[in-house]
């Protein structure tokens, strides 16, 4: 079996996802109890999401301008992010561990995915 097994096109799917998932879960689960940083960062995050797909160059995407490989640099930047907000943020509780859950699903997924440039039609 391959290592990266997520393909650019599963990827996509996994992003436009996320993307609801960082709008919709800090209301959903009330975050936002140690700083108002915490739920706002989600929902803004989210957006960038939606603007970075539909600018990354796979099928699910309209402007095609950002490289893939560009792309899963920026998921690891977010991922890092994720991981450094509890701390620089003061997050506790909820807020702490939503970022940090985050963090290790974006590392996770990066480190899964193919890093090959993908056609427009994969």
């Amino acid at each position: 079996m391959k290592f990266r097994f997520i393909s650019p096109t599963v990827h996509g799917i996994i992003d436009y996802s996320a993307a609801v998932a960082l709008i919709s879960s800090p209301f959903l689960l009330g975050l936002g109890e140690s700083s108002p940083m915490a739920k706002w960062l989600s929902v803004v995050t989210g957006v960038a999401v939606i603007i970075v797909s539909l600018n990354t160059t796979y099928k699910f995407s309209i402007l095609h301008t950002i490289p893939y490989n560009g792309h899963l640099l920026i998921d690891l930047m977010a991922a890092t992010t994720f991981a450094a907000a509890p701390f620089l943020f003061h997050f506790t509780g909820i807020d702490m561990y939503y970022y940090i859950a985050n963090a290790v699903v974006v590392f996770l997924v990066v480190a899964l995915s193919d890093n090959c440039e993908p056609s427009l039609t994969d």
